[in-house]
């Protein structure tokens, strides 16, 4: 059975492999969820696939803006945990999901708030002439 444009394990799928694309970034299993890591520390939180959570992914945007335009997604609020308190939200992935596009651009600047800046640099590329 196809899945529908909002699917939200489509959408995991998506942010996941976009992620995963990014310099260093690695996969990991704590707790039992899906976590991508550079350097070895967590910049998206993917959760479980296996129905027994809602889908959410989970970043943390330290840009005002970008935070602020984060929590502005149906559902969507600070990561619990007191992970929300240094800028960590975490976003639904049921009826009003963002586009994937715009939460691999969330995913890219928390990866872009923990990766160290020689990886940044790489996913930059080389300076223009």
């Amino acid at each position: 059975m196809p899945r529908r444009a909002h699917d939200p394990l489509a959408v995991r799928g998506k942010v996941r492999a976009f992620a995963l694309r990014l310099p260093g970034a690695v996969e990991e299993f704590p707790w039992g969820e899906s976590v991508i890591k550079v350097n070895k520390k967590v910049f998206v939180f993917l959760g479980v696939e296996d129905g027994s959570y809602p889908p959410a992914i989970t970043v943390k945007l330290k840009d005002e803006e970008v935070h602020a335009h984060a929590l502005t997604a149906p559902g969507a609020e600070p990561a619990g945990y007191g992970l929300g308190k240094a800028g960590w939200v975490r976003i639904p992935l049921d009826e009003g999901v963002p586009p994937a596009e715009l939460l691999s651009d969330w995913t890219e600047e928390s990866y872009r708030v923990i990766a160290p800046k020689r990886l940044v640099k790489e996913l930059d590329g080389p300076p223009a002439p």
